[in-house]
């Protein structure tokens, strides 16, 4: 028997059609989060942990769009607490982008963050029993093409009472051992986690528990603590699992679901699992039963949460995550080593203790600043084809689109759709 979320519950899921989405291409229950849109830019000029021009200085305040004049690696001791209401656009760095590398981020109460290309690689100098991305509490943020790796206790975990948020185009890997999780996703506020990789993580690719749309994820080479972990207690859950593609790799040793029972509720369909480790990609279809998806109550009726505007096969979200997936602009040598793996299809691929195993965090070429004249973040070559005054601070005026000039700028430097 399908059962539906309270009535109250389904009010406070339901999001506003005609609202701005963050940018273009920003799906599911965090869609329309609006970031630092009606505040000030903030210009990160160096790779320094703290002080003016810092990322920690600019993130510590609210109502703030951050973008970056510099390239390169942002060594941190302390975790990095995010405000409310700020955008980050890591895509505005030049040369290899941002990598922030030592210790985690704390988005708890960060209501309204937009966070898109950035790399966080927490590691075995970062504070113990955290995660490299934690969210307690807050609502409507989204996280887009992220690549999120090394995390001490979780990688990207959500819980509380957070709602409205959602991760999308992001890759989640290598919980350091001996922990290893990919993360804990359990809010009944709404989450939906859309064609990201979770990969080498022992357990928890993720963990879910609340109301959830997992839609297009390709999750490879889990341990035996499992794959996608259904629940496992008396917490009532409502599901969509949909599209997505399970590879077996060489640590695993469980099937692709685990842990479900008759209070996790999901509608399954077209979820594809390649289990033979042979090099090929020749998964098949799960077949829609209880046994095949951990011991879940399976629902006839898919519920009713934002969808994507096009749901891809197993196949197509794997092409795409395979060459889009994580902080693409430009692929550092971690998230390559990491696809290389997918790429092999159940012959390659560990779970790892230490992050020197991969290189660290590696080298990023700095790029050069641009010439930005005014100050306002867009750089005068931008503000020319923008039809913009490259001499009058003007960037955070609105464009008739809605979004101010700095992200109608931003927005151009990346794809704004999968599709």
């Amino acid at each position: 028997m399908r059962l539906t979320l309270p009535l109250l519950s389904v009010l406070a899921l339901l999001q506003s059609t005609s609202a701005l989405v963050a940018f273009p291409g920003a799906e599911g229950f965090g869609a329309d989060a609006v970031g630092g849109r009606q505040g000030d830019v903030y210009i990160v000029s160096n790779l320094n942990d703290s002080g003016e021009g810092s990322l920690r200085d600019a993130v510590s305040e609210s109502d703030r769009i951050v973008v970056f004049s510099v390239g390169g690696v942002i060594e941190i001791t302390d975790r990095i607490v995010v405000s409310k209401r700020v955008t980050i656009l890591g895509q505005t760095a030049p040369g290899d982008g941002i990598t922030v590398y030592g210790n985690g981020w704390s988005f708890s109460n960060a209501d309204e963050s937009i966070v898109r290309y950035i790399r966080v690689r927490m590691g075995k100098g970062g504070s113990s029993g955290k995660d490299a991305i934690t969210i307690a509490d807050g609502s409507n943020m989204i996280f887009d093409h992220l690549s999120v790796s090394w995390g001490r206790d979780e990688t990207f975990s959500i819980n509380g009472s957070g709602g409205n948020i959602t991760v999308q185009n992001s890759i989640i890997g290598q919980g350091l051992q001996t922990h290893s999780c990919g993360g804990l996703i359990q809010t009944d506020g709404g989450v939906s986690l859309l064609r990201n990789l979770y990969i080498d993580n022992k357990t928890r690719n993720p963990k879910v528990k609340g109301v959830n749309e997992f839609t297009n994820n390709v999750v490879y080479n889990w341990g035996g603590g499992g794959g996608y972990i259904a629940g496992g207690s008396s917490a009532e859950s409502f599901v969509n699992v949909i599209g997505n593609y399970f590879i077996s790799g060489p640590s695993t040793s469980v099937t692709a679901f685990t842990r479900g029972n008759e209070n996790f509720h999901a509608y399954v369909d077209t979820n594809f699992y390649d289990s033979d480790k042979d090099g090929t990609l020749n998964g098949s279809e799960l077949g829609v039963s209880s046994t095949n998806y951990g011991g879940m109550d399976l629902v006839t009726t898919r519920y009713d949460y934002p969808a994507v505007a096009s749901t891809l096969t197993p196949e197509e979200a794997l092409a795409y995550i395979t060459k889009y997936g994580g902080a693409s602009k430009v692929r550092d040598s971690v998230d390559s080593k990491l696809i290389d793996q997918v790429e092999s299809y159940g012959k390659d691929g560990a779970l790892i203790s230490d992050e020197a195993d991969m290189g660290g965090a590696g080298d990023l070429d700095g790029g050069s600043s641009p010439t930005d004249t005014d100050g306002d973040g867009i750089p005068d070559a931008a503000e020319e084809e923008l039809g913009t005054d490259p001499k009058t601070a003007d960037s955070m005026k609105l464009d008739s689109s809605g979004y101010t000039y700095l992200e109608v700028w931003a927005n151009s430097l990346v794809p704004s759709s999968y599709q």
